[in-house]
């Protein structure tokens, strides 16, 4: 037990430090080991590919990609407290494409929220997000979508041995916890008109609300509902998908170059089952079942 609040301890003191902003992958004892294993299989592009003037050389000179991402995101993108390393899907994905450009997995994370990831893009901040990004027409018109990379959707989430809540239609007339600009807005609308929607920025907040009875239910990608009902026993997910969401690479609006330098890559990774094996590394140890077929790059509005 003291051990275990000395984790803890240790976990909010590296989130409060990384909560100012940036973190970058250090080297620590056993984590680069880790990393280098379960991204053994993801490519490093050709000389060719890296174009003069492009940004991916801009990357390559600097020596780290720059990720607008999440440092408390379960199974996606959170700072492991033992070894400083921000693991998870989306993280390792980032990763993945640092060592495809530079030759070696270097990021820097900087801390982004739901309504801050078009502005970090298009004033040059992060040079891609890997954050559960929901490929929209809307937001396409603000930032450049490669991917989609995932498909996941929107599902729900209650206190546990709450009752009365078992579709969507249900939250009609009752308050309702969603993540600022994120697609639950929208479809919280669409399937229930009548509810009192109540917003935070981030995923850790929404759940803190729930938990203080401040909305009856929490809608949010089923993806991360099922890490944090894994975390935290005193929620429980009480609804399957009911919206398709797919994930995409947020890159600056208008960077084509990029854009398709990123389709490749991905590829690759597919191909070479890199992406299957950060799957099974991250979600897959709640998921039962083979990596999933990833869904086909292009094929989404907005991508």
């Amino acid at each position: 037990m003291v051990m275990k609040r000395l984790v803890a301890v240790v976990a909010v003191s590296l989130l409060g430090l990384a909560a100012c902003g940036e973190t970058s992958s250090p080297a620590v004892p056993g984590g680069e080991a880790k990393k280098d294993d379960v991204l053994a299989q993801a490519p490093v592009a050709a000389a060719a590919d890296i174009l003069p003037g492009s940004t991916m050389e801009k990357i390559k000179q600097r020596g780290e990609l720059i990720v607008g991402g999440s440092l408390d995101a379960p199974l996606l993108s959170q700072q492991n407290p033992a070894t400083g390393q921000v693991e998870g899907f989306d993280a390792d994905l980032g990763k993945a494409l640092a060592k495809y450009i530079i030759g070696q997995p270097k990021v820097k994370i900087v801390n982004s929220a739901s309504e801050t990831r078009e502005a970090l893009l298009a004033n040059g901040t992060v040079d891609v997000v890997f954050q559960t990004y929901t490929i929209t027409p809307e937001r396409a018109k603000q930032v450049a979508f490669a991917g989609p990379y995932y498909t996941s959707g929107l599902t729900i989430a209650v206190k546990k041995g709450a009752t009365g809540i078992a579709k969507p239609e249900d939250l009609n007339g009752k308050k309702v916890l969603a993540g600022a600009n994120t697609p639950a807005i929208p479809a919280i609308k669409k399937f229930a008109p009548q509810a009192e929607i109540i917003t935070f920025g981030s995923d850790p907040e929404c759940l803190q609300a729930l938990k203080q009875d401040r909305g009856v239910a929490y809608v949010q990608d089923e993806t991360l509902l099922i890490a944090d009902a894994k975390k935290d026993p005193s929620i429980q997910i009480v609804t399957k998908p009911f919206t398709v969401d797919p994930y995409g690479i947020g890159l600056k609006h208008g960077d084509d170059q990029f854009k398709t330098f990123t389709n490749a890559w991905l590829k690759k990774m597919q191909d070479a089952g890199a992406w299957q094996k950060i799957w099974k590394s991250s979600i897959g140890t709640v998921v039962v079942g083979e990596a999933p077929q990833p869904p086909q790059i292009g094929s989404v509005p907005g991508s």
